[in-house]
This record gives C-alpha cells, structure tokens and sequence, in this order.
C-alpha cells in the first residue's frame, strides 16, 4: 500500500463518481462513509450491509465501484484485506478533506436550505 496507490483510487473517484458532491455535508459524508465501506467489503469478499434503503443504495454504488476498481487498478486485487481497507480508509479521508473539511461551498451547512 502507498500513497500513490490512494492517490490513484482518489482521482478516478473525484473524476467519476457524483455521489460525493451532494448538497449537505452530512449527505456527502453518509454516502462517502458508506459507498467506500461497502466496496471494501466487497473488494475483501465479505458481504457488505443490505438492511436499510441506504445501505443497499450504498451497495449498489459499491458494487460499480469495486468492479471499476478492479478492472482500472488489478494490483488491488493482490492486496490483503487490510491493506484494501486502509486504501480505501485514505480515500475517505481525502474525499472527507476536499469534500466537505475544505470545501468553499457555504450551502454545505446552511439550516435553512
């Protein structure tokens, strides 16, 4: 695992994936939090949650996600389970830093929108 690797993974979901542009930041970070847990639980085999409406709208973005990942990025494939889930842990981290933590966007947190 390296942070070029993070860096990677980062860029093509900055690059492909809107769910991480929502308009609250609560909404931004339930479904960073969510769509990244579930595609490592998918990318490490274990079944991911699919009790609630959200957590299978998380899992059906997973599911893409993993899949893209796999084909755009096979050394994924060669990593342990752990090191799977600190990639992807980094990957929220940076998307939490430049989504929400540093974002420039004051509708982010306005009560009355």
């Amino acid at each position: 695992m390296s942070t070029d690797q993070i860096d990677q993974l980062y860029t093509y979901v900055q690059e492909h994936c809107l769910w991480q542009f929502f308009s609250r930041t609560w909404d931004r970070q339930e479904n960073i939090d969510g769509i990244l847990t579930a595609a490592a639980d998918l990318l490490t085999g274990e079944a991911p949650k699919r009790e609630t409406p959200m957590e299978r709208l998380f899992y059906a973005d997973a599911i893409i996600l993993a899949a893209d990942f796999k084909k755009q990025f096979p050394w994924i494939m060669e990593a342990s389970s752990a090191e799977v889930r600190q990639l992807l842990d980094g990957v929220k981290a940076k998307l939490t830093d430049i989504a929400i933590t540093h974002s420039k966007n004051g509708e982010l947190n306005a009560a009355n929108y």
